[in-house]
Formats: C-alpha cells, sequence, structure tokens
C-alpha cells in the first residue's frame, strides 16, 4: 500500500513539472513574438490620387543676359539709367560726347543722310523710268534703220524694176552724151593751153564722162549685191542695235513695277551701315529687360569693349536641372513644375518645363540630360543665381492603391511589404507602378485596401508568416 502511494505521488509530481514546462514554453514563445513585434509601426493601405515626380535641383537664371560694352573710343558724356531701371528694346543707355569720337563715327552722319536720300529716290523718284523709257525708243529707231539697211543693200532689193530701168536709161543717155563730147573733142583744133574751143571740147568731154561714171556705179548699185566686208558690217550693226533694244527693254521692266528689289536692299544696307557707325557713339539696349549692374560715369574714358551695363531679362527666370536617364523619357514639355528655395521660407512656386535635352552628357559614367523650367509666379524675392528645388509632375492618376514607400522591401529579388494578418506580419509580394515621394502604386500583389503594412520592418524580419503559394513577382 505505501509503495503505491509513493509511485502515485512520482507520477504527480512528473505532470506538475511538465505541466510547468509547457507553460513556460508557452509563455517564451509568447515573449518572443512580443520581442518580435516590439517597435514595429503601421498604416493602413489606402485607395486615392498619386502624383508622380522626379526631383532635381538648378540654379536661377535670367532668361536673356547680356553685358553691354562701347565699340568705339571716348569720353562719357551722359548715363540716361540706374541699377534697376527697366528699359524697352532699343533704349538708349549711355552716350560719348560727340568731340571725342573719330572721325569716321562724326562723318557717319552726313553718310547717313546721302544714303537714305538715295534709298528715298530708289522707292519714289518716277525719272530712272522716263530715262529708260526714252532710251528704249531710241533703240528701238535705231534697230529700223539698221535693218533696213541690211534688207535695202542686198542683191535684188537696192531698186524696183523701173528703178532699174531708169538707171539702166541714164547709164545709156550718159554714154551717149560722153561719146560725143569725146568725139568732138577728138575733132577740135588748136591747144588746150590756148583756150578756145579745144578746152571747152575738153571740159565739156570730162563732165560726160563723170556723169556716165555716176550713172554706171548708180546702175552697179541698184543691180549689185555687198560685198563680203560690208555683208558683215550691215550684220553687225543690225545685231548691235538689237542687243540695245533688248538691254533697253529689260531696263524698262526692271523699272516699271517699282525700283529692283535687289537696289532696294544694297541702298538699305548702305543705310544701316552708316546707321551702326553713328550708332556706335553710345549704347542701346538690345532687348527689353531690366538694368543688374552699371559701370560708367559721365566723364569716363572708354575704349572699344569697355563694360558699360549689364541686362537681364527679369520677366523670365529659367532653372536649368539635370534629369537622369532613367527618368527623361518621362518629361514632356508643358509638364506642371513646383520649386522651393533655401532662401525664401514656408513659399513653393510653380513653373513649367519649357525645353527637353535631347543629347544627354555623361558625368562620371552618369547619363543626364538638361531640363529647362520657366517659373510661372516669380516674384521679386527670386533672384538669378538661387538654388532651387524642383519637382517636375510626369504623371497623375487616381484612384490607385497606395503603399507608403517606406514599407517596401527587397527579398530574393521581389519587392515585398509585410502585412499584420492575425496580428503577424506576414510577407507579401508586390509589384509597383508609379511613385512619388511618398507613396508608390501597386499594380499586383495580394493587397486589399485597409490592410495594416509594416512601416518599419526590421533588417531580417521575424517569419511569423510566409507569403501564400504562387505569390512571387517578377522585380519591375
Amino acid at each position: 500500500m505505501r509503495r503505491w502511494i509513493t509511485k502515485r505521488w512520482i507520477i504527480i509530481v512528473i505532470a506538475v513539472v511538465a505541466i510547468a514546462a509547457v507553460g513556460v514554453g508557452v509563455r517564451g514563445a509568447g515573449a518572443a513574438r512580443r520581442t518580435g513585434l516590439e517597435g514595429l509601426q503601421t498604416a493602413a493601405v489606402v485607395r486615392g490620387p498619386l502624383t508622380a515626380t522626379v526631383g532635381a535641383t538648378g540654379t536661377v537664371r535670367a532668361n536673356q543676359l547680356a553685358v553691354l560694352t562701347f565699340e568705339t573710343t571716348g569720353t562719357v558724356e551722359r548715363v540716361l539709367v540706374a541699377t534697376g531701371a527697366i528699359v524697352p528694346a532699343g533704349k538708349q543707355l549711355a552716350e560719348l560726347s560727340q568731340s571725342s569720337l573719330p572721325a569716321q563715327i562724326i562723318l557717319a552722319e552726313a553718310d547717313l543722310v546721302a544714303a537714305q536720300r538715295s534709298l528715298d529716290d530708289l522707292l519714289h523718284s518716277r525719272l530712272a523710268l522716263a530715262q529708260a523709257q526714252q532710251a528704249l525708243a531710241n533703240a528701238r529707231d535705231a534697230l529700223k534703220d539698221a535693218q533696213r539697211d541690211l534688207i535695202v543693200n542686198q542683191e535684188g532689193n537696192r531698186g524696183t524694176s523701173d528703178t532699174v530701168k531708169g538707171a539702166r536709161a541714164r547709164l545709156a543717155v550718159a554714154r551717149e552724151r560722153m561719146e560725143n563730147a569725146k568725139s568732138v573733142y577728138d575733132h577740135s583744133s588748136g591747144d588746150l593751153a590756148d583756150g578756145g574751143s579745144k578746152a571747152d571740147a575738153y571740159l565739156a568731154y570730162i563732165n560726160a564722162r563723170n556723169a556716165y561714171n555716176t550713172a554706171l556705179a548708180s546702175y552697179n548699185w541698184y543691180t549689185g549685191h555687198p560685198t563680203e566686208i560690208q555683208q558683215a558690217q550691215l550684220d553687225a550693226d543690225a545685231a548691235l542695235a538689237q542687243a540695245q533694244v533688248d538691254d533697253a527693254q529689260r531696263e524698262v521692266d526692271r523699272l516699271k513695277d517699282g525700283p529692283d528689289p535687289r537696289d532696294v536692299a544694297a541702298a538699305e544696307a548702305r543705310v544701316a551701315a552708316a546707321q551702326a557707325t553713328l550708332n556706335s557713339a553710345w549704347v542701346s539696349a538690345p532687348f527689353a529687360g531690366t538694368i543688374t549692374r552699371v559701370d560708367i560715369k559721365p566723364g569716363d574714358l572708354v575704349n572699344p569693349g569697355s563694360v558699360a551695363f549689364e541686362l537681364a531679362d527679369l520677366r523670365h527666370l529659367l532653372v536649368d536641372v539635370d534629369v537622369s536617364e532613367v527618368d527623361i523619357n518621362r518629361v514632356q514639355a508643358g509638364q506642371p513644375v513646383s520649386l522651393t528655395f533655401d532662401a525664401i521660407l514656408d513659399r513653393t512656386y510653380t513653373g513649367h518645363v519649357i525645353e527637353v535635352g535631347l543629347v544627354g552628357a555623361s558625368v562620371q559614367g552618369v547619363v543626364n540630360f538638361r531640363v529647362t523650367v520657366e517659373l510661372d509666379d516669380a516674384d521679386a524675392s527670386v533672384r538669378p543665381g538661387l538654388t532651387a528645388a524642383v519637382n517636375l509632375v510626369v504623371e497623375e492618376i487616381e484612384d490607385v492603391l497606395l503603399v507608403p514607400n517606406r514599407a517596401v522591401r527587397v527579398r530574393d529579388g521581389d519587392r515585398v511589404v509585410y502585412v499584420l494578418r492575425e496580428g503577424l506580419p506576414q510577407a507579401v509580394p508586390i509589384r509597383l507602378g508609379v511613385s512619388s515621394e511618398t507613396d508608390s502604386q501597386v499594380l499586383e500583389g495580394d493587397l486589399q485596401e485597409g490592410d495594416l503594412i509594416v512601416l518599419n520592418p526590421p533588417a531580417e524580419m521575424p517569419e511569423f508568416g510566409s507569403p501564400p503559394p504562387g505569390s512571387s513577382f517578377v522585380r519591375p
């Protein structure tokens, strides 16, 4: 009996120890679990809009900036603007004393007057056209004469049949008179030196012979043709007269509808050249802007290249930023931009992309593209030279499932988030889409709106849960 009681107590003690050990184990496991979850922060998965941005930094610059210098030597007579003045394009800013200018600049004023007068005559005077028309009329008359001579002098064209008959009859009469006169002379007596009938007969014969030669020449001309030399001269005279008519006609055609544009351009160039020479006596604003620096005073002696002013177009302020090749294809002209400045607290400015570089530049193996942004609401606080933090809005989407970026981890090549399920974190693979600075779009994954995900999972998360079978995605 006593031995049985002893055995019974031994069994009871062993059972109590076993139960205590199980309790200790359970408490240890719970402590272990509590230790793994201590300090974890969670947030609910939400659905809403997402604005994707690309961040960069850059320096503010003016749309246009020019350092204005003198083009000649001289003494500054007047300075017409001060720093901060807003000037239109072409505004005269400073002038040199005329007495201190080189001679060619002083004489440029006379050259300008002459060039302008010549241009005005070219544009408005009709004298040149009238002279060209008169020259054309004279050339046409000369051509008619040359063509008539060419035709008339050809064989068969020198006279009509009646004219030829008349010339032949005059030649016959002249021959008969010459022969009669010679016969009288031959039968006359006496000495020519003594005068008398012999001398009279001789003179009559000479006159008759001359008349015959004239009649013969006339007959031969009417019935003959030009020599080779004569024909060449006639052809040349006609060709020259025709060329003169053509030249005169071209001149009339050139002037009848107004002056030749090339002549006008040449005259305008002479005016511009004289004006440019004269303009070197002062400094003018090449574009509208603000005077940001004045480096001269009246009485200063200046030389070509001496700096006078700095002019900037502050109405349009730009920021150039470098965007990585990874993001450049998401950036387009016209996209909205937000900008902040370290020098301007509690103020965010807006702008838009105006230019996207087409060629990247590699610096230490990193390829970036230049993107230019224009500020839309710049005020007096924004100045060239300030450093700007720029966020380019590359995409805006609505009603998408969002997770905080800080909750995303990479495990075995997949992006995962840890979701609290039944009080324990479970790794859930996901595939992401568009991202902002704080959140990312979930394209695929076993997530629902309202799921609690761990924001600060440790580097080595205890495996309290495992992803569902087949829940693995290729990393985007």
